[in-house]
C-alpha cells in the first residue's frame, strides 16, 4: 500500500487513494463482488421488479455502445434533463463507459437557465425525458447551435441507441472506460445560482471514487449489501447524484419516486432501510401526521406522543431513561408512533439529511421513531458530504465530523473552510472565481459560518453573505429564526430582513398544500384563497405564535418584531427559489421591497409580533 500524505487539518482516509481509478471501477468492483444482488428496482404493477448488478452492467454497456455508434467521443459533454428515475444512473454510467461526461440540468429550470448551462458546459447532445422538458428546451434551442442530437426517453430513443450500437466491439468500450484517471473531469454540475449566474463546478473521478470508498466504510451500517433506499430528491443535485454513485459502489438496492404525492405509498411498498431528504420533507411528514391526527380528534394525543418521543431521545443522549418516561414512551409508541413508522415502510433505520439545518425537535422525534437522521454538510463544490454524522459518531444538533480524507476548520471571521478528497477542482471557464474560492494554502471558502466543538463536530449557523447587521450593530444569522418558523404547519417560507434597520422583521408565505387541512381542522373554510387566508385573524395569530416561539431561541435584539404575510407562494419559476427549494434572498428582497419598506414605516400596516 502506498504511503499516504495527509495535509494538516485533514482526517486520514480509511481507504488508500488510487490515482488510476475512475467512477466506472466502482461498478466493476460491485459486479465482481455482488453480481446477482439487486442493485435497482423499478415499478411493476403494485410492486417492484429488481434489476441485479449483472443486468444493470449489461444495460450500461449496451447503451454506451449506442452512444459510441451515434458519434459521441471521449471527452464530450452530454446534457441531461429528467425527473428522479432509474434512467439517470443508467445514462450517467453509460456516458462514463463511453468516455463522455454528463451535464445535468434541473428538470425545473427555465429556458434561459437551460441555455446558459448547456452552452457554457459545451454540450453537443442532450437527452430529455418528455414533452414538457422538450418544450422548455425548444425555447432555448435556437441559442444552442452546438447541440447536434436531441434524444427523448419517452419516445424510446435510448432503446434505439442500444439497437444502433450492437456492432460496437466490447474492447472499444473497455478502452474508453479505462481512459480516465482520478484527476480527470467526471462531470460538470452547475450551482443553483442563488447568488448570481450558475457556475460550472468541475468534479473529478477522484472526488466520487475516494469519497465513496471512504464513506462506504464509515457508513457500513447504512449502505451495503442488504440495504435499500428510495430516491426522491432530484439526481441533478449533487446530494442525490453522490448517493446514486455511492449506492452502486456499496451494492445498495435503489428505487425512485419523482411524485412526492405518492411518496408515502412508495415507501410503504418499497420498504427502504434508509432514505435521503431535505429538512422540509421531514417537516412535511410530521405536519401532515399532526393534521391527520387533528382531523381524527386525536391531535392532543399526537402532540403529547411527540413530546414524550423527544424527551425519550434526549434521555438516551443523557445515558439514562427514567422508568416513568420509559413506560410513557412504550404506550405512545404503540398508540401513535408505530403507525407512522409503518407508514414509512417499517424498515427505515436511517435517513440522511442535507442542504439546510434540521430542527433538533424533529431530529429527536424521528430518533425515537427508530429513524436516526444523519445530518451532513456540504456543497456542490464538495461533491456533497464534507462532514456527516455517521452511526458510531452521532450528535444531534450538529452536521457531524469531517468524513475521512476531508478536513474542516474555522477562519478568524467564523467562515467554515474545507479541504480534502471531496473538494472540487475549480469552476469551469472561470479562473478568477476559482482563485477567489481558495485560501493561499488551498482551503476552500464555503461561504458558511459555523463552529467546531471539542470533538470536531461542525455546527452551521448561517451564510456569510446573508448575515444581517442591524442599525444597532447586532449580527443576526437569518436561518437561526427562519428554520424554526418554517417548521410550523401552515408556513411555507419565512424570509428574515433587517440589515441596517432598527429591528428584525419577516416576510411570510403560507404553505398552500397544508393550509386547507389546517383551516378545516380549525373550523374555517378550507377553500379560502391565499389572499383571504393571509388576512384571516386565525391565520395571522398562528403565524404570530410561530414567530414568538422562534423568538425564544434568540436575544431580544435578534428577535422578529413585525411580520407581513404575503398572498403568494415563492416558486422557482418566479426566481424566488432555487431548484433545491432554497430561497433566493436578494431576488425576494428586490421583488417585495414595498412590503419590506412598509414594515419599517411609521404608519406600517404590518403585524406586530408582541411578547
Amino acid at each position: 500500500m502506498p504511503e499516504i500524505t495527509v495535509p494538516e487539518g485533514v482526517m486520514p482516509p480509511v481507504v488508500a487513494a488510487d490515482p488510476e481509478a475512475n467512477v466506472t471501477d466502482l461498478l466493476e468492483e460491485t459486479l465482481l463482488n455482488h453480481p446477482d444482488a439487486p442493485l435497482f428496482a423499478v415499478p411493476e404493477g403494485e410492486g417492484w421488479r429488481d434489476i441485479p448488478t449483472r443486468e444493470f452492467h449489461r444495460q450500461v454497456i449496451a447503451l454506451a455502445k449506442g452512444f459510441v455508434a451515434a458519434g459521441v467521443q471521449p471527452g464530450d459533454f452530454v446534457g441531461f434533463m429528467c425527473k428522479v428515475r432509474y434512467e439517470f444512473s443508467l445514462v450517467d454510467f453509460a456516458l462514463w463507459y463511453a468516455g463522455a461526461r454528463m451535464v445535468p440540468v434541473y428538470e425545473t429550470s427555465a429556458p434561459s437557465q437551460i441555455q446558459w448551462i448547456l452552452s457554457d458546459g459545451g454540450a453537443t447532445r442532450v437527452i430529455l425525458e418528455d414533452a414538457d422538458l422538450v418544450s422548455r428546451f425548444d425555447e432555448a434551442h435556437g441559442d444552442l447551435p452546438a447541440i447536434t442530437d436531441v434524444w427523448r426517453i419517452d419516445r424510446g430513443d435510448l432503446d434505439r441507441l442500444v439497437e444502433r450500437g450492437v456492432d460496437v466491439p466490447d474492447d472499444e468500450i473497455e478502452r474508453r472506460r479505462s481512459m480516465a484517471r482520478g484527476s480527470d473531469l467526471a462531470t460538470l454540475i452547475y450551482t443553483s445560482g442563488s447568488t448570481g449566474r450558475p457556475k460550472g463546478v468541475m468534479l473529478t473521478h477522484a472526488n466520487f471514487v475516494e469519497l465513496c470508498r471512504n464513506a462506504r466504510v464509515v457508513m457500513a451500517d447504512v449502505v451495503g449489501p442488504g440495504t435499500s433506499t428510495l430516491l426522491f430528491v432530484t439526481q441533478a443535485h449533487v446530494f442525490a447524484r453522490f448517493i446514486s454513485v455511492l449506492a452502486i459502489a456499496a451494492s445498495v438496492r435503489v428505487g425512485h419516486q419523482s411524485d412526492t404525492k405518492k411518496l408515502l405509498a412508495s415507501l410503504g411498498s418499497f420498504k427502504p432501510t434508509f432514505f435521503l431528504a431535505v429538512p422540509r420533507v421531514f417537516e412535511k411528514v410530521y405536519n401532515a401526521s399532526e393534521q391527520k391526527a387533528e382531523a381524527g380528534g386525536k391531535g392532543k394525543i399526537f402532540l403529547r406522543a411527540a413530546e414524550v418521543a423527544v424527551e425519550h431521545s434526549k434521555a438516551l443522549d443523557a445515558g439514562h431513561v427514567p422508568l416513568g418516561l420509559k413506560l410513557q414512551f412504550a404506550l405512545f409508541d404503540r398508540l401513535v408512533l408505530n403507525k407512522l413508522r409503518t407508514a414509512m415502510g417499517g424498515q427505515v433505520r436511517y435517513a440522511v439529511s442535507g442542504s439546510a439545518p434540521l430542527s433538533t425537535f424533529l431530529a429527536h422525534f424521528y430518533r425515537s421513531l427508530g429513524i436516526r437522521i444523519l445530518e451532513g454538510y456540504g456543497l456542490t463544490e464538495t461533491t456533497a458530504p464534507l462532514t456527516v454524522n455517521v452511526p458510531d459518531r452521532f450528535k444531534i444538533g450538529t452536521v457531524g465530523p469531517a468524513l475521512p480524507g476531508n478536513g474542516v476548520k474555522i477562519a478568524e471571521d467564523g467562515e467554515v473552510l474545507g479541504k480534502g478528497v471531496a473538494v472540487f477542482d475549480g469552476y469551469w471557464h472561470n479562473e478568477q472565481a476559482t482563485k477567489d474560492a481558495f485560501t493561499e494554502d488551498g482551503w476552500f471558502h464555503t461561504g458558511d459560518i459555523g463552529s467546531l466543538d471539542a470533538d470536531g463536530y461542525l455546527t452551521i449557523t448561517g451564510r456569510k453573505k446573508e448575515l444581517l447587521v442591524t442599525a444597532a450593530g447586532k449580527n443576526v444569522a437569518p436561518n437561526t429564526l427562519e428554520d424554526p418558523i418554517r417548521s410550523n404547519t401552515i408556513i411555507g417560507q419565512p424570509v428574515v430582513v433587517g440589515d441596517q434597520k432598527p429591528f428584525i422583521a419577516a416576510l411570510i408565505t403560507l404553505d398552500g398544500e397544508m393550509l386547507a387541512t389546517w383551516l378545516e381542522n380549525h373550523g374555517h373554510d378550507r377553500t379560502m384563497s391565499l389572499e383571504q387566508a393571509a388576512a384571516h385573524p386565525a391565520v395571522v395569530e398562528e403565524v404570530r405564535s410561530a414567530i414568538q416561539k422562534a423568538n425564544t431561541l434568540v436575544s431580544r435584539a435578534e428577535s422578529v418584531r413585525k411580520f407581513a404575510i404575503l398572498p403568494v407562494e415563492f416558486i422557482e419559476a418566479n426566481g424566488h427559489l432555487t431548484p433545491k427549494m432554497s430561497i433566493k434572498r436578494q431576488n425576494i428582497m428586490d421583488d417585495f421591497k414595498a412590503q419590506i419598506d412598509d414594515m419599517y414605516a411609521s404608519n406600517s400596516t404590518a403585524h406586530d409580533v408582541g411578547a
